[in-house]
């Protein structure tokens, strides 16, 4: 809404200033407040013709249009300075409202004209081999950059394009993690787009251009947290679908601990989660907390196993979606153990794909696709392949984070999970407040307090909640060695990022 009340009033005062700007320019005033019309004078009055304004009404390529009306529209009143450009692609209506006001400041005529112009006397006097005129030309020559304002134009328009895709359009990802394997490799280079589920608008406002949210080699966020302005998201092509794969950022990134290896966030770190050298140096204070907005939090890659509505369980590591078993990816892996552990040569392990590096061969333990356990178990009938499931000693590790009303879940029998639907309603209780507590505070930004079995939101008492977005349920294809909606829960939609395009690069284990 923010957005939208900010295009509004700048439009109105854009309205505004080319009404100044046209009664300057010989034209009536009234014809700047009129919507459409206003355009097509603004296109005359720099040189082009009243067809071009059309062009304003194609997607993305008005924001470039817009911008070179608008530097045309400085030129024409003689300002063909770098910075007087830049104000007026930074912000049109201010500048023209002054130029508008100011009683010193002149049109000169279409721009484009006049260059053309220039340009015809300048080749005239090239072909007639008029040196004199050629040298008083180019000595007053308004359209003359230097080498340096070259580079510079080329290098913003180049920084700014490629921002502008990658912020709304497309942007590359690498796969960071091994939770997706087979299906997507550790150093893998994937296109995103951010289309297909919707266009999100930016939250943070400064940043750096092309960085997400660290700047490699100081250690340091890439943007300042404020100013900010509110979440917007414009129609989508498609809804998300069962067993697709979807980028989106990390539910429990907003407070995290950033290590060179990876990123801990500070839920992990009060479950208990974190490995002792980490939580020795966050307990120290070597390492600060680092509050993130919604669109700077890092970027997770999984499959959508559970959409809204859905009722999610795994039953001995098969999933379940409202009581049928689901498709299981093709590539699906989990944990084997073969025994003997040296019975199969590493390097016949590597023909198949497996990912050695992860493995722990000593101990025979391997991440397998079932096509992977079928090879090995044709090399000999002695060998053994038996699925091993990770250990779980700590029952607070996995969402709901609550072993009292949730007891004797794992990884590979969890639930059963029922997944917030927008506009659905649910009845609160102490036994089930655990699976929305989060929901309710920390992505749909209520107050929450519980109070003798009781539950006040915003300061009211109730014991309903009505979900004001959708959430889903995402897995890692590698499902022994992925952090998911199992360790934190739902994926609101408002985090939801784009659909995977293709790959185009890769590099094995991410080397």
């Amino acid at each position: 809404m923010a957005i939208f009340i900010f295009l509004v009033l700048s439009y109105v005062l854009l309205s505004i200033a080319l009404y100044f700007v046209f009664a300057k320019a010989g034209e009536k005033g009234w014809k700047g407040l009129v919507p459409g019309l206003n355009f097509v004078v603004w296109a005359r009055l720099i040189g082009r013709k009243p067809e071009y304004a059309l062009l304003l009404l194609v997607p993305i390529v008005n924001i470039f249009i817009y911008a070179g009306m608008a530097i045309d529209m400085v030129r024409s009143f003689g300002k063909y300075g770098f910075w007087q450009a830049a104000l007026a692609v930074v912000y049109a209506p201010g500048y023209f409202l002054y130029l508008g006001l100011k009683p010193e400041e002149k049109y000169l005529g279409p721009a484009l004209e006049a260059e053309r112009a220039f340009m015809r006397r300048l080749n005239e006097a090239r072909e007639k081999g008029d040196k004199r005129t050629l040298r008083k030309l180019m000595r007053n020559n308004p359209y003359q950059k230097s080498a340096l304002r070259e580079w510079a134009e080329a290098i913003i328009f180049a920084v700014f394009a490629a921002a502008f895709i990658r912020m709304f359009l497309i942007e590359a990802y690498t796969i960071p993690t091994s939770s997706m394997e087979q299906t997507l490799l550790v150093g893998d280079f994937l296109f995103v787009s951010k289309v297909n589920y919707g266009i999100r608008t930016p939250q943070t406002v400064l940043m750096v251009p092309l960085l997400h949210n660290r700047i490699p080699g100081l250690d340091r966020e890439s943007y300042l947290a404020k100013p900010n302005i509110p979440f917007t998201r414009l129609p989508a092509l498609e809804t998300i679908d069962h067993n697709e794969i979807v980028v989106f950022n990390y539910p429990e990134g907003d407070s995290v601990y950033v290590f060179p290896q990876r990123t801990w966030s500070i839920h992990d770190y009060r479950r208990g989660a974190i490995p002792e050298p980490y939580a020795q140096a966050i307990r120290n204070g070597r390492v600060e907390l680092v509050v993130r907005p919604l669109d700077k939090k890092d970027h997770y890659i999984k499959r959508c196993i559970g959409l809204p509505g859905d009722t999610l369980e795994i039953r001995d590591r098969q999933v379940y979606i409202n009581g049928q078993p689901a498709k299981n990816p093709s590539k699906m892996q989990f944990l084997y153990r073969i025994s003997p552990p040296n019975s199969i040569n590493p390097r016949k392990l590597e023909e198949w794909g497996v990912n050695t590096v992860e493995s722990n061969p000593a101990a025979g333990l391997y991440f397998l696709t079932n096509e992977q356990v079928e090879k090995v178990k044709a090399l000999d009938p002695n060998i053994k392949v038996e699925v091993f499931s990770p250990d779980n000693p700590n029952p607070y590790h996995l969402f709901p984070h609550d072993p009292k009303h949730f007891p004797g879940w794992t990884v590979d029998n969890y639930g059963p999970v029922w997944i917030p639907k927008k506009g659905a309603t649910v009845r609160l209780t102490p036994e089930n407040i655990a699976m929305f507590r989060r929901v309710i505070t920390a992505y749909e930004h209520h107050t929450l307090e519980e109070r003798d079995g009781k539950f006040f939101i915003d300061g009211k008492e109730t014991d309903t909640y009505t979900f004001a977005q959708d959430y889903y349920w995402m897995m890692g294809d590698n499902r022994h060695n992925s952090e998911d909606s199992r360790v934190w829960g739902f994926v609101p939609f408002d985090h939801v990022v784009g659909k995977p395009l293709f790959i185009w690069f890769s590099l094995k284990n991410g080397n």
